[in-house]
């Protein structure tokens, strides 16, 4: 019979932030692959766990992948985690589990901490829809084209970034998206975490006076206006699906996706002067 993969979330900072599931996981699996072998050995200190570990990072993913689902079809239990967060997301191990549904294996997710989720939790922004596109490109050209490509979408735009390269998407934030919301968080659950908000030119300007800007970065953007040519109320077009046959409270979520806005926002504009 073969084994299970777990897909274990690990804390992002304060080592606190851990289920007692992801604890119980990593205790009974057979094997853990981790990014790095030295990171996840503090973790399982911590907490007094000692378990055989497997470096699992992209440089080697391929073959190493491989190696994880033969294992798993002789009945070993796997246990993947990254060095922070979720596995997979902006992280590796894709491969893995890719490789172990082509095997018929049982993948078995093990949820808990994102620095995204948390940071958009914070934020101030609307939550209702998001877009996260893992992190920016590195180059100038590929990251503008990847925010020209974003400019008309009406939802939140979460990003992770390298902390000596936030001044620049900064600027290209103001120069292609124009002055929105804008939230930088920082370090997100540990000692020194830090939330900044405010327009893009406020954050700019807060991180420019600064001698150098450190951490974890998770870069949040308000989503789109609504067009200026768009010159139907919401009212008017929560009222135009009713008419057309659509219940109202499925009329007030079609409204809310199209314009970016949370469903409680177009349900109190359309009760407004009603008794």
């Amino acid at each position: 019979m073969s084994g299970t993969l777990y897909l274990v979330a690990t804390p992002i900072g304060n080592l606190e932030d851990i289920t007692y599931r992801a604890v119980r996981t990593l205790r009974e699996v057979d094997v853990i692959a981790c990014e790095d072998t030295r990171q996840t050995r503090k973790l399982l200190e911590h907490y007094g766990l000692a378990k055989p570990l497997v470096s699992y990072h992209e440089h080697n993913e391929a073959v190493r992948a491989a190696e994880l689902v033969a294992k798993l079809q002789m009945g070993t239990n796997v246990a993947l985690v990254s060095d922070a967060g979720m596995p997979l997301v902006s992280d590796p191990g894709y491969r893995l589990v890719h490789a172990a549904i082509e095997a018929a294996i049982r993948v078995v997710p093990v949820p808990g901490p994102t620095a995204a989720m948390a940071a958009l939790a914070a934020s101030g922004l609307a939550t209702d829809a998001f877009y996260f596109g893992g992190f920016l490109p590195f180059k100038a050209g590929q990251r503008a084209r990847t925010l020209e490509a974003l400019k008309a979408q009406r939802t939140t735009l979460i990003f992770y970034e390298a902390p000596h390269r936030i001044m620049e998407s900064l600027e290209d934030i103001e120069r292609i998206l124009g002055e929105r919301p804008v939230v930088v968080a920082r370090e997100m659950t540990k000692v020194h975490e830090e939330i900044l908000r405010g327009t893009v030119s406020e954050v700019r300007g807060v991180l420019a006076a600064r001698p150098a800007v450190k951490g974890e970065i998770t870069l949040l953007i308000g989503k789109a206006a609504e067009s200026a040519g768009d010159m139907t109320t919401v009212e008017e077009a929560v009222e135009a699906y009713v008419r057309g046959g659509m219940s109202r409270m499925d009329a007030v979520k079609k409204v809310a996706q199209e314009r970016g806005m949370g469903k409680r926002d177009v349900y109190r504009r359309t009760q407004i002067g009603k008794t």
